[in-house]
């Protein structure tokens, strides 16, 4: 069994910070859709129940389209540091840029063609 690290992190103003508990080396997955393109949004799933966040009341929710996802904004600065995906509603996906770095290595990126959601979602669910 690898062994677990704290990692930690937030958005850009420190209005809310998170930690959780995660192996050293994971994979991070590169989505072009249109919300993971334009924000630059680098997906690292953790089981909601390993993050712990702090200052919460700052971050705002933003949905689209299907609605399921829950995207979470700091009110305060804007950065995205985590959300509620569509594909792993029992996940944070938290934001790779938004972790402080030291803690994490990159094990491989899998790259997802979130353009074309539906016909990818099954290869996505498979490899994280």
């Amino acid at each position: 069994m690898e062994t677990l690290n704290t990692h930690s992190g937030g958005c850009h103003c420190g209005a809310v910070t998170f930690t959780f508990e995660a192996p050293s080396r994971m994979s991070v997955t590169a989505c072009n859709c249109s919300i993971c393109h334009m924000t630059g949004f680098l997906h690292m799933f953790v089981p909601q129940t390993e993050v712990d966040i702090t200052g919460a009341e700052n971050l705002t929710p933003y949905t689209f389209n299907t609605k399921q996802a829950k995207h979470l904004f700091c009110k305060i600065c804007g950065v995205k540091p985590l959300y509620i995906p569509r594909s792993h509603p029992e996940d944070y996906s938290i934001n790779l840029r938004c972790i402080t770095p030291g803690t994490l290595e990159i094990s491989e990126t899998i790259e997802f063609d979130g353009q074309n959601w539906e016909a990818n979602i099954a290869g996505l669910k498979e490899q994280t």
